[in-house]
């Protein structure tokens, strides 16, 4: 169980960036159309379940889970792709 906070945003790195890796038209189309977070629930409810289930998340909070996906999705990947919003 992970209890280290350094290790727990690593691995929100880890689980997100392979959403990604596995996902790219989604992120791409779901960037464009503004609606990335739709299309990609599935995955994200995933990756939450597995952060969850590996992360003390009564030592760690959940947030820093949503906090690394919106810096990888948009901040990182966001900025990449033409898209009115974003």
């Amino acid at each position: 169980m992970i209890e280290d906070i350094s290790k727990a945003k690593r691995f929100a790195r880890t689980i997100i960036s392979d959403i990604v890796l596995y996902n790219k038209k989604k992120v791409e189309e779901g960037i464009k159309n503004d609606n990335i977070f739709e299309i990609l629930d599935e995955d994200i409810q995933m990756g939450k379940k597995l952060f969850a289930e590996k992360v003390n998340t009564e030592v760690i909070d959940m947030k820093i889970f949503d906090r690394t996906l919106i810096d990888i999705l948009i901040a990182k990947y966001g900025g990449k792709i033409e898209s009115e919003i974003w």
